[in-house]
């Protein structure tokens, strides 16, 4: 599959998710078979004003390529410098993604995320406005629209083709389901039916079978999955193989708790033991998430602030499983 200029290995992405698809989570999943992977959406605001924070958010590390960097934001003159003045200037990254999709309260309370949606004309202002002056490919990802009443990701679209971006991911829910409810494929599939870009579907896919059924039925030209990833990185390598006529495989439970810690490891190795230990803690969790007694297990962790402490608990669960 190619996106503008960028050609990618398959056609099976990491969705990005807000404080889960950090860089150890995408280098893990890259080296399962995604084709692309996205970063956690960062605020184009907050990089104008220099936020250190902020900027430790766009780290991307080599192994992670070819990588999408997604941004959000609503002001047409700050997203457009932020892109022509500090991210043209790096060569880490391959493509610039605006979120338009993010349905949390604190982002659209501010006119940011899904709430672009409900300003078509301001959208299509945003959209201009990073296409004009990136050097790399931007892509946009939306919703069906804000609420049942409200439905409009058809229009948005077009607007985005007529912008100039090289491709668009719809997350087949309204704003106002947030991730409750069914996706609506069908939508997709009126989308890739509408626009000539890329279209990518996302929303549902949570078993290798889902990512298959939602190309078929569809005709999208990928799969965006998110919470489908969180503690199953395998997914991409078992859709993949599915696509090539491979066998399936499910992973043992040595393989999981393994990978575990491997991600522990990583993690704290990024971001210091005491801040990696704490953020892994969900991680961890949804890794064990039907497990064998794993709600034992998640409870231990949760009051545990050491790597070496949570890697014994892990260790110690396996042998009491493999027992």
């Amino acid at each position: 599959m190619r996106i503008g200029n960028v050609e990618l290995e398959n056609n099976i992405f990491l969705a990005p998710m807000a404080g889960v698809t950090d860089s150890a989570f995408r280098i893990i999943v890259k080296e399962m078979g995604a084709g692309l992977v996205f970063t956690e959406m960062v605020s184009a605001k907050a990089m104008y004003y220099n936020d250190e924070k902020t900027d430790k958010l766009t780290a991307v590390d080599v192994r992670e390529r070819p990588v999408a960097l997604q941004i959000f934001g609503s002001d047409p003159m700050i997203m457009a410098h932020v892109v022509e003045k500090k991210l043209n200037k790096r060569s880490d990254y391959d493509i610039i993604d605006i979120n338009m999709g993010c349905p949390a309260p604190k982002i659209v309370k501010n006119g940011d995320g899904c709430a672009l949606m409900k300003d078509p004309k301001l959208a299509g202002r945003v959209i201009k406005s990073v296409v004009k002056v990136s050097n790399k490919p931007v892509t946009v990802k939306i919703r069906m629209g804000w609420d049942k009443e409200n439905i409009n990701g058809v229009d948005i679209a077009k607007i985005s083709e007529d912008a100039g971006v090289s491709a668009i991911t719809i997350h087949a829910r309204t704003r106002d389901m947030y991730y409750a409810g069914e996706a609506d494929w069908s939508f997709i599939k009126k989308i890739k039916e509408t626009v000539s870009i890329p279209v990518i579907g996302n929303g549902d896919v949570s078993e290798p079978e889902d990512g298959i059924r939602l190309l078929k039925e569809t005709n999208c030209d990928g799969i965006a999955i998110g919470r489908g990833a969180m503690g199953n990185p395998w997914i991409f390598k078992r859709i993949n193989n599915l696509i090539q006529g491979k066998e399936d495989f499910v992973p043992t439970n040595e393989d999981i708790i393994n990978m575990s810690i491997r991600h522990l490891d990583m993690v704290c190795e990024f971001k210091g033991e005491r801040v990696g230990a704490k953020e892994m803690r969900k991680q961890l969790a949804w890794y064990l998430k039907g497990m064998r007694n794993s709600n034992e297990i998640k409870n231990k962790i949760n009051i545990i602030e050491s790597k070496r402490e949570m890697t014994n608990v892990l260790l110690n669960y396996l042998d009491k499983l493999s027992s």
